[in-house]
């Protein structure tokens, strides 16, 4: 039983050695992917209202338009 044992907790090392960085190297893949997206891309302008809007009706806080 001890052998099994040894070879079993071996095998869990192993996987988390491997597992480990994978999921911390697709991790940091992600979050450098979103900010390459944030940096680089660039919204069109939409339409939306110049003037103060009434009741329910949103405006930009600052047109870039």
């Amino acid at each position: 039983m001890t052998a099994m044992r040894a070879d079993t907790a071996r095998r869990i090392r192993l996987l988390a050695w491997v597992l480990v960085p994978l999921v911390v190297l697709l991790f940091a893949a992600a979050n450098i992917h979103l900010v390459y997206v944030a940096v680089t891309s660039q919204p069109d302008c939409v339409p939306h209202l110049k003037d103060p809007g009434g009741d329910g009706q949103f405006r930009a806080a600052r047109s870039a338009c």
